[in-house]
């Protein structure tokens, strides 16, 4: 997305297509680790972590901007 007014050059990168609490609501604690059977999002922008089939986490979206800053500074985006 791009931004409004004085900002209307700067992207907006927003995706809630695989958000999730951290939080268990019962407990109000952080939910445990687990190991999943499939992945989720796009494979060029996703961690090692997320490749080796674990849950993944708010490191990973970290990584993923990493990756598409990188494509950015590249010269432009695969879309």
């Amino acid at each position: 997305m791009m931004g409004l007014g004085k900002k209307s050059c700067m992207p907006h990168l927003i995706d809630f297509g695989l958000t999730r609490s951290i939080l268990d609501p019962k407990t109000n604690k952080h939910i445990p680790f687990v190991a999943v059977k499939q992945m989720f999002g796009t494979c060029r922008y996703m961690s090692t972590q997320a490749h080796a089939k674990y849950e993944q986490s708010r490191r990973d979206d970290l990584i993923s901007v990493g990756y598409i800053v990188i494509n950015f500074l590249n010269g432009g985006l695969p879309w």
